[in-house]
C-alpha cells in the first residue's frame, strides 16, 4: 500500500521568530497524527475469495474447493 502526501511550499519564518518554529512543529504533529491514525484501511474492503453469488451460481461442484468454514 502506498501513501501519497502532497504539501505546498511554505514561506520560511524569519530566523529570529520563535512563533514560526512553534507553528511548524504544531503543523508537523498535526499532519503526523492525521496520517498515522487514519481510520481508513483499504485492505478491509478487498474481496478475499468467491462470494455468495458465485457460490449460488456454481454450487458445490465448482472447480475451486471451498473449506467448510468458508461457507
Amino acid at each position: 500500500m502506498a501513501l501519497i502526501e502532497t504539501t505546498s511550499i511554505t514561506v520560511p519564518a524569519r530566523a529570529g521568530s520563535a512563533s514560526g518554529l512553534v507553528t511548524e512543529i504544531k503543523g508537523f504533529w498535526k499532519r503526523f497524527f492525521a496520517t498515522a491514525f487514519n481510520p481508513y484501511r483499504p485492505e478491509l474492503y478487498y474481496m478475499r475469495g468467491p462470494g455468495p453469488a458465485w457460490r449460488a451460481k456454481h454450487g458445490m461442484n465448482a472447480p475451486i474447493r471451498l473449506k467448510p468454514r468458508d461457507l
